[in-house]
């Protein structure tokens, strides 16, 4: 069994933006129940213990909103969340880990290029070695997350490699790299099924295909509806792609044909047409079968 809780499907800034004046961010102002945290989500094996997909900067937030990572009444110091699995060095993905610094003990896994950009900033030593284990994953090798008193959790998780690009504060210094972009195969170790996290891709190639196919569930990019909407709203300069991200459009087409259980879009920039409810693109999205998930959602595998 996989159970799955969302903890937001927004991208970077979430909705509203905090300078955003765009009409999904007005209609989120005016009507609080259209917001949307940042993207994450917490998956077990147990229902008890916890492996949070990425660290978003409103984690705190996540977590006092979701019942089942709440510490244990019986205990003065607990949490249920037993590692963070990280799929790129983004801000968006590790910023919240600053607010997991408060001596629980986790297991964080990253690739070693992003372990190595947190090793970079001392900020990230508030995260005690001793406290916070730093695991390496390898693309493409399955490991077992492990629970806190070194059981086995009942997953498997294979991190494989997606096209994207490097992490924005790095663009200026470095080149891209196989590890900056990262999807996540997670499978229940009793049953075989499956769930992929892939919350940045700007395609789609053969080898991410390979890894959605047979999936029981798929969270993937839904960053923007087309390549320009950025541009033809007046909110930026960049392109879809030139931010490492694949439209909707272009992943609905994509894949029509692959076999895949649930469908959903994660990663949603406040700029997209499809959060509205009734509109033309959310009409599109759903008709071809996808979903975009509600914070707080539950899902079973």
């Amino acid at each position: 069994m996989i159970k799955i809780i969302i903890l937001g499907a927004a991208a970077g800034g979430g909705v509203p933006q905090w300078n955003c004046g765009c009409a999904n961010c007005r209609d989120a102002r005016n009507d609080p129940t259209r917001g949307a945290n940042q993207a994450s989500a917490a998956v077990s094996a147990d229902g008890k213990h916890w492996f949070l997909i990425n660290a978003s900067p409103d984690i705190r937030q996540q977590i006092a909103a979701t019942p089942a990572l709440h510490p244990a009444p019986d205990q003065v110091r607990h949490s249920p969340v037993a590692g963070v699995v990280l799929t790129n060095g983004e801000i968006d993905a590790v910023a919240g880990l600053l607010t997991l610094r408060e001596g629980s003990p986790f297991a964080l896994y990253a690739h070693p290029r992003v372990h190595a950009i947190l090793a970079a900033n001392t900020i990230f030593n508030a995260l005690k070695p001793g406290v916070v284990r730093r695991v390496p994953m390898e693309l493409g090798t399955s490991f077992s997350p492990a629970l806190p008193d070194g059981s086995p959790s009942g997953l498997d998780i294979i991190p494989f490699a997606a096209p994207g690009k490097v992490a924005l504060f790095l663009e200026d210094q470095d080149l891209p790299d196989p590890g900056d972009t990262l999807g996540l195969k997670i499978i229940d170790r009793t049953t075989g099924r499956s769930v992929v996290f892939l919350p940045a891709c700007a395609r789609l190639d053969d080898g991410v295909l390979a890894q959605l196919d047979g999936a029981e569930a798929v969270f993937l990019d839904g960053t923007l509806w087309r390549d320009d909407e950025l541009i033809g709203q007046g909110l930026g300069l960049k392109t879809g792609q030139r931010m490492g991200h694949i439209t909707m459009q272009d992943a609905i087409a994509a894949l029509e044909a692959v076999r895949i259980g649930r469908k959903f879009f994660f990663h949603i920039n406040n700029s997209n047409p499809a959060w509205k409810s009734g509109s033309p693109e959310r009409q599109t999205m759903e008709a071809a079968g996808w979903t975009i998930p509600a914070q707080g959602t539950e899902i079973t595998l």
